[in-house]
């Protein structure tokens, strides 16, 4: 009995140790994608044309991202120049590829002394999507474009003056 009980025990411990023992290696790959670095160029500043407003009334101008500026309030629009235009770029980078839009919540715009106004509800639209978003995508040579546009808000008997300011625009891959 005593010898059944050994080679028993042999044998369960010979199987612990072929299972530990066991091993296997499998060759396997890794790689990387390095893209084209996404670029963006500005083709026209952003401008919101000449106005007026009432010394008793303020009001907006708003510039849509198609260039259709429309006013509110005490603002009454002029043809005079400078003329209305839109904030335009030309984005580049990998093909058939989608990027983001970064845009500032707000912009002010100073005369150089103490008088500013504020731009906000900034608008993107581009070219490739064909609607207002934040979201476009690179064409098959690896461009698309796209427009601002926002929401001048005017005091009343705002300073006559020309008013500028700076804004940064940020694209990046999705």
């Amino acid at each position: 009995m005593k010898k059944t009980i050994i080679i028993i025990v042999a044998i369960i411990m010979a199987g612990f140790s072929a299972n530990v023992m066991a091993q296997a290696t499998k060759n396997t790959t890794a790689g990387a994608k390095i893209v084209a670095p996404i670029s963006i160029t500005e083709t026209s500043p952003l401008n919101f044309g000449t106005m007026a407003v009432l010394a008793s009334t303020a009001g907006t101008c708003v510039l849509s991202t198609q260039g259709v500026r429309t006013a509110t309030g005490g603002v009454n629009l002029s043809a005079q120049t400078p003329i209305a235009a839109n904030a335009a770029y030309n984005v580049g980078g990998a093909i058939s590829t989608t990027y983001a839009i970064t845009l500032p919540s707000t912009i002010t715009v100073t005369d150089g002394a103490a008088h500013n106004m504020t731009i906000d509800n900034i608008l993107a639209r581009t070219a490739s999507a064909g609607a207002n978003g934040l979201t476009g995508t690179l064409s098959v040579t690896g461009t698309d474009s796209f427009t601002i546009g926002g929401t001048l808000n005017v005091t009343a008997a705002q300073v006559a003056a020309v008013y500028a300011g700076t804004f940064n625009v940020t694209v990046a891959y999705n």
